[in-house]
């Protein structure tokens, strides 16, 4: 029986994989793991199959802040936070899930994927991707599984998106010889999201948890979006990626989030296209006065900042690839102030009097300010969630320090980018 992720670790290639995912803290990880299998045997009991462990990431959005749903650009990044799953296949048509994050445990027949009305959540998204797959033609097949997740929910770093691309990476190691490319993986779990939980994402966050690394992705055709790997090391300047949670989450703002697409999409449909990527900047501008007429005023914001932040994207790869840090922590700066002043995503604008994100932006703006260093803008869907920082390595520490005792013990993440996506360890 093989049942201890400590013994698999032995493996030179399993050991290094694991300082890759994980670095200084592999140790934990292995730990975390072995607790993880003796879950997965409280849950479904012993087993003389190998039990397989996966890790999906979470994600970070370092440019292109929702531009992917109108076929747009972004700069992203898988981190180190991710949801992990002990795996065995059952012989069954069914699907057993125990998650001990979350304290839930269900399970789905796979002959039986039609939308439920009442679902939600989890097990929704279980049932959205098996009838993906199955769509796809694509083998499914029934398997037990037990996850356990550090990525913060609701938080904007894409703990669905994880969850939904550790499972597609399980059919396809499971069922399908892992024949499945990257952008098909991402689809599925956009279809599982859009559908099943009738929220309507792009396909930046599925594609970053798949992909792995810092990339950037041009989703002009989102049937294969263009994926490229940036070869860049945020440390080599002495620079680190944090995340704050504002403490408040964005679970309950589906509506607040999809009205950025649907807007956008009404000027689209103006000018008789589906999206904004069919347009330009000077088709908006010149037709301004009639477009109002059938348009909000936010509408066309909102636009505004699509077109800009396709252009940044495209800036802060170039900075990049230039390694011209200054640049790029400009650019980030400039997303930021687009975010907050046209695409209008910072605070829910029914809610006025609840503003985390504001005033953690508020106070990291400051603290940059005051240091003349580093660079800031809020991160993921907005309206609650987390802010993202670019921040030297000596001022981390008291970055730190003032934003929890601003706001709450343990709200700053500090991150690093991993290499890899959505894999199967072992």
């Amino acid at each position: 029986m093989q049942n201890c992720i400590k013994d698999l670790v032995q493996n030179s290639s399993v050991q290094k994989l694991f300082i890759s995912l994980y670095g200084n803290n592999a140790d934990t990880a292995v730990q975390r793991y072995s607790d993880l299998a003796e879950a997965f045997f409280a849950h479904f009991g012993k087993t003389e199959k190998q039990i397989r462990f996966f890790s999906s990431p979470g994600r970070s959005e370092i440019g292109g802040n929702h531009t992917d749903h109108n076929l747009g650009k972004v700069l992203a990044a898988s981190i180190n936070l991710d949801c992990i799953g002990a795996v065995c296949a059952n012989g069954t048509n069914r699907v057993r899930i125990a998650d001990i994050s979350y304290n839930e445990k269900f399970e789905v027949a796979v002959d039986q994927t039609e939308i439920i009305p009442s679902e939600k959540g989890s097990i929704a998204l279980v049932r959205g991707i098996l009838q993906a797959f199955k769509h796809a033609g694509y083998s499914i097949g029934g398997f037990d599984a037990c996850f356990s997740t550090t990525v913060i929910a609701a938080a904007g770093v894409s703990s669905s998106a994880s969850f939904e691309m550790i499972l597609c990476q399980i059919l396809n190691s499971l069922f399908n010889n892992n024949s499945i490319s990257v952008e098909n993986r991402a689809i599925a779990g956009q279809f599982a999201e859009n559908k099943y939980w009738n929220k309507a994402s792009g396909l930046l966050d599925q594609m970053a948890c798949a992909a792995g690394g810092l990339v950037s992705i041009d989703f002009v055709n989102p049937e294969k979006p263009l994926l490229k790997k940036i070869p860049f090391d945020f440390s080599s300047h002495k620079h680190r990626l944090l995340i704050v949670n504002t403490g408040k989450g964005h679970a309950d703002l589906s509506q607040e989030y999809s009205s950025i697409p649907g807007e956008m999409k009404e000027i689209a449909r103006f000018f008789g296209k589906s999206t904004l990527r069919d347009l330009t900047r000077d088709d908006v501008i010149q037709n301004l006065k009639a477009i109002r007429k059938s348009c909000t005023d936010r509408a066309v914001m909102r636009a505004m900042h699509y077109f800009d932040e396709n252009d940044r994207v495209d800036a802060e790869v170039k900075a990049l690839e230039n390694n011209d840090f200054d640049a790029f922590l400009d650019l980030v700066r400039s997303s930021g102030n687009s975010s907050w002043k046209y695409l209008q995503n910072v605070y829910v604008p029914s809610h006025p009097e609840e503003q985390s994100i504001s005033i953690a932006l508020a106070l990291t703006e400051n603290f940059i300010s005051n240091h003349k260093k580093g660079s800031c803008r809020i991160h993921g869907g907005g309206f609650a969630g987390v802010i993202l920082a670019f921040l030297p390595e000596d001022l981390c520490p008291s970055y730190t320090k003032m934003m929890e005792d601003a706001l709450e013990k343990g709200c700053v993440y500090d991150m690093a980018i991993r290499p890899y996506g959505s894999i199967e360890i072992c």
